[in-house]
């Protein structure tokens, strides 16, 4: 017997039934950041060929040098909260990867893998879409959009506060010597 799922679902989830191919959303991300002056724009491949991140370098006005961005795409956490939303209600196999009931056809998790990667890219386009907009439209400047996706080559900043407690982000301790 399977084990039911309640109260997990996502209010809303959007994009989630794009059928744009991940390529194809790559491609316009590709040629958006073109049109607003990145210099240089690389990809990365996780060990089972799927792009992983794009990085490109852009000039921050008033740096030295251009900084280098790094966005990833997080197909996993897409993959999960699909299949919480489609499970919603339904019973779930011992192993959590198969799911029936509610009228619904019995599914597997695998076969929401594919929009995972669409869903996920999608959605890294409308961010990138939505940050530039609000660059342009002077909102905000380069640095407040893309700081936390500032890439030393090994880490994003995001991560390197992240791994480090957000300690950087608290003031000192005035009662330390």
């Amino acid at each position: 017997m399977g084990r039911r799922i309640r109260g997990k679902a996502a209010v809303f989830l959007k994009n989630y039934t794009s059928d744009v191919a991940p390529s194809i959303t790559i491609g316009r991300i590709k040629q958006l950041l073109i049109r607003v002056g990145c210099s240089s724009i690389s990809e990365s491949y996780g060990s089972d060929g799927e792009i992983q991140a794009i990085t490109f370098t852009i000039q921050i006005p008033g740096a030295a040098r251009p900084m280098m961005i790094r966005i990833p795409s997080n197909v996993e956490g897409a993959l999960t909260a699909l299949w919480l939303n489609y499970a919603d209600g339904g019973s779930l196999s011992h192993n959590g990867n198969e799911v029936w009931g509610n009228g619904r056809k019995r599914r597997n998790k695998k076969s929401f893998r594919d929009q995972a990667q669409r869903t996920a890219w999608r959605l890294a386009q409308d961010w990138i879409e939505v940050q530039i907009s609000m660059i342009q439209m002077q909102q905000a400047d380069i640095l407040q959009v893309f700081l936390p996706y500032a890439w030393d080559g090994k880490q994003t900043y995001y991560d390197r506060l992240k791994g480090g407690g957000f300690k950087a982000l608290l003031p000192p301790d005035e009662s330390s010597p």
